[in-house]
């Protein structure tokens, strides 16, 4: 986003993400704390998928970028943490993390260390 654009904003209940192939491509921003990865991680897939799909295939919905905001108390309290890490991997620039730990006591372990902020 830049300033002054236009973003919609959905906290907790039922929601998806299933754009359709004449749909308008978006950067999709997800916001998840805690245990609340879980239906954003789902999401997170499906974009993987719609990214290899785009990739294989040249048609269908055209995915931009996917930005993983994701905050826990730790590192050892960020679920799926070595699935995302891969996710970046397998689609540099496409899908990115940045986690946020409130309460970190130990040391970040390198592979994480680049993608964390917080205490």
């Amino acid at each position: 986003c830049t300033l002054d654009s236009e973003v919609a904003l959905r906290v907790g209940g039922d929601f998806f993400f299933d754009p359709q192939p004449g749909d308008s491509p978006v950067e999709l921003v997800l916001i998840a704390g805690g245990v609340g990865i879980n239906p954003l991680f789902s999401i997170l897939l499906h974009i993987a998928d719609l990214h290899g799909y785009q990739e294989g295939k040249g048609n269908g919905y055209k995915m931009e970028t996917a930005k993983l905001y994701y905050s826990a108390k730790n590192t050892s309290e960020l679920l799926f943490k070595k699935n995302i890490l891969g996710l970046m991997n397998a689609f540099p620039g496409k899908i990115t993390c940045r986690f946020h730990v409130t309460q970190q006591r130990s040391q970040i372990c390198k592979e994480l260390q680049p993608h964390v902020t917080g205490k």
